[in-house]
């Protein structure tokens, strides 16, 4: 009786232990953060749909950007995009709403932010920088109310200043930038950089833990990466990589 009892609470063990020991080798070389953010979106169903089909979960960081539709990201037009990226369990933090450029700090507690597009500039203090990350995922949940948010933000471009950054934790919020070989390059030339050369780079230089940076298409480019995403994301999974959202601790 004890023998067989002895061998029921093993083989249960083992049974227990299988779908554990199933995922340490499944991710044998690691685990990467895939990010996303907003950008011209011109290939955001070809990239949700990659995304889908390889079963990956990732950080979607929402500006309300001009897209390819005419209308912004976070405008009504991109209501069913938004709703179907939640159901799938991506999770979502703040890009800033104007996705403007921080650049500079002209005094104590307050930060200058300023368009690339030609749309001005402004300085923020803390109530406005609050404002600024929030109201991106304000209207995100507007959109799709099921939506996981994250207290991260990213700065448009990387580009942090001492006092964003500190406006921005008063608020809450902590910087979210990328790591060292996680620039996918989707934002650089076709014609310096074209799809083969990124895929090649990436798939020798990416490494454990990295967060990787793309967007949902950028409209400079002629060369979609998008076309060499899945090649991309497969490449890794074969290699041992397991991708994940981040969690609201950030990396």
């Amino acid at each position: 009786m004890r023998r067989r009892f002895v061998g029921a609470v093993a083989g249960l063990l083992a049974l227990l232990a299988g779908p554990a020991a199933e995922a340490q080798q499944a991710c044998r070389a690691g685990t990467v953060y895939l990010t996303i953010d907003t950008g011209w979106g011109r290939e955001a169903e070809q990239i949700a749909a990659i995304l889908r089909e390889r079963h990956v979960r990732v950080t979607l960081f929402v500006a309300d950007e001009p897209t390819f539709k005419g209308s912004s990201s976070l405008s009504e037009g991109w209501g069913d995009f938004w709703r179907a990226r939640a159901a799938e369990g991506h999770v979502f933090a703040s890009h800033t709403l104007r996705h403007w450029y921080f650049q500079g700090d002209p005094s104590p507690g307050k930060v200058r932010y300023a368009s690339r597009r030609g749309e001005g500039s402004t300085v923020l203090d803390q109530q406005a920088m609050c404002a600024e990350l929030q109201a991106p995922l304000d209207k995100l949940k507007a959109l799709a109310p099921n939506a996981q948010t994250l207290p991260l933000w990213r700065a448009p471009g990387g580009r942090t200043t001492p006092n964003a950054l500190r406006l921005a934790a008063a608020c809450g919020f902590r910087h979210q930038g990328w790591s060292a070989n996680g620039f996918l390059g989707d934002e650089l030339s076709s014609d310096a950089s074209p799809n083969r050369a990124l895929l090649a780079r990436n798939l020798a230089n990416i490494r454990d833990g990295e967060v990787l940076l793309m967007h949902w298409g950028v409209r400079s480019r002629k060369e979609p990466f998008s076309n060499v995403l899945d090649a991309l994301i497969g490449g890794l999974q074969e290699k041992g990589f397991c991708f994940d959202t981040l969690s609201a601790a950030g990396r």
